[in-house]
């Protein structure tokens, strides 16, 4: 890296935790702060710690689970304390993961995995091409993305789940997968890898899946389908648990739709829906079947995906590297906007702690009451 492009990630990262800061000043929402705790440079790997009652402490307990991070040319885990024990430069394409992490070619013709402790976990020698986790296990998606294969903790091949079109979105709980495909299918895979459900979504010019979230408890699932016009629907389980019977509950036409991967996620212990629309998010309660819309101006980059003590993070990007963190307190008000500029960002919730990146920088903040 030059001494110009690391200057600028240098003064990128001094912006970034400046408007960190401003924002930290203010109350979100009502009792609740949000409180620095340190402050992380990628390059030379040392916390600064911005709490002194975190020091006399002894700071966060090292035996909590590591923070996978990727921030512009850079990628590896951050402890809760701040520390760096694996901070590397991306050189190829990356495969991370709160456990695993690999860096692979174009199409590569085996994988290495390797723990986030940086030690060798298996080589994969199978032409199945890419690594995705789901639940902390690992699978598999083949090289025409229409191959979905499951390995074993020494990286063999348990089974493998071939579809009729390239798979476009994926996620995992309670033992089940669920996928989304470019023809407009929704399946539900058990934990052999054999279809449990089945879904046309329908009703839209083109068929085609651009997200897909399940409840942890895998009792429900939420989905954005098709172009023009495109859906947001929310299937539920019903019937005979050991059946795959599911049933829409609610659905809401979104207009022509976004014609690209959309967000969406189950937060606040499942009670609630968060997905990106055409002008802002929606977040939609399970308990009292209503819907929030909320404007927003930028595209979504990335959503907590907990959502937890009532209040749920987001960073939107907008021309000319302007990024802003917006928070919002359930079930709908905007608390916090807070803009900065950076070319890549990260965020990352863990229960009343946040963790957020930009530039070289990593910080973690506390949400107290006070």
């Amino acid at each position: 890296m030059t001494k110009k492009r690391r200057k600028y990630w240098v003064l990128g990262g001094v912006i970034l935790f400046a408007a960190y800061i401003f924002a930290a000043a203010r109350p979100i929402p009502r009792e609740t702060i949000l409180v620095p705790q340190w402050l992380s440079s990628l390059e030379s790997g040392y916390p600064v710690s911005m709490r002194r009652a975190a020091e006399e402490a002894g700071g966060v307990p090292e035996d909590q689970p590591l923070i996978p991070f990727r921030l512009g040319d850079r990628f590896g885990y951050a402890s809760p304390a701040g520390l760096l024990p694996l901070n590397r430069i991306k050189t190829q394409n990356l495969f991370l993961s709160a456990s695993y992490w690999a860096e692979y070619g174009a199409v590569p013709e085996e994988i290495e995995i390797l723990k986030n402790t940086g030690e060798r976990a298996f080589i994969t020698g199978e032409d199945r091409a890419y690594p995705v986790m789901l639940e902390e296990r690992l699978f598999l998606i083949g090289k025409d993305m229409d191959t979905l294969s499951a390995l074993d903790e020494e990286g063999k091949v348990l089974w493998s789940h071939d579809f009729a079109a390239p798979l476009t979105c994926i996620d995992g709980a309670a033992g089940f997968i669920l996928t989304g495909s470019l023809d407009g299918v929704v399946e539900i895979l058990d934990g052999n890898g054999e279809r449990f459900f089945f879904f046309e979504p329908g009703g839209s010019r083109l068929s085609v899946i651009l997200g897909c979230s399940f409840s942890r408890d895998g009792n429900r699932l939420g989905i954005i389908s098709g172009i023009d016009d495109q859906r947001f629907l929310l299937l539920e389980r019903y019937g005979d648990p050991a059946r795959g019977e599911f049933r829409v509950i609610y659905h809401e036409f979104l207009g022509d739709g976004f014609r690209r991967p959309v967000h969406i996620a189950f937060i606040d212990n499942d009670n609630r829906v968060a997905f990106e629309r055409q002008g802002g998010l929606s977040i939609y309660d399970l308990r009292n079947r209503t819907n929030q819309i909320i404007p927003l101006e930028g595209r979504i980059s990335v959503m907590d995906g907990e959502g937890s003590e009532g209040v749920f993070f987001l960073i939107l990007s907008r021309e000319g590297m302007w990024k802003e963190l917006v928070a919002i307190e359930l079930p709908g008000a905007v608390i916090l906007r807070a803009p900065f500029r950076s070319d890549d960002t990260f965020l990352h919730r863990s229960g009343p702690r946040l963790y957020l990146g930009g530039g070289n920088v990593l910080a973690a903040f506390e949400l107290e009451k006070r």
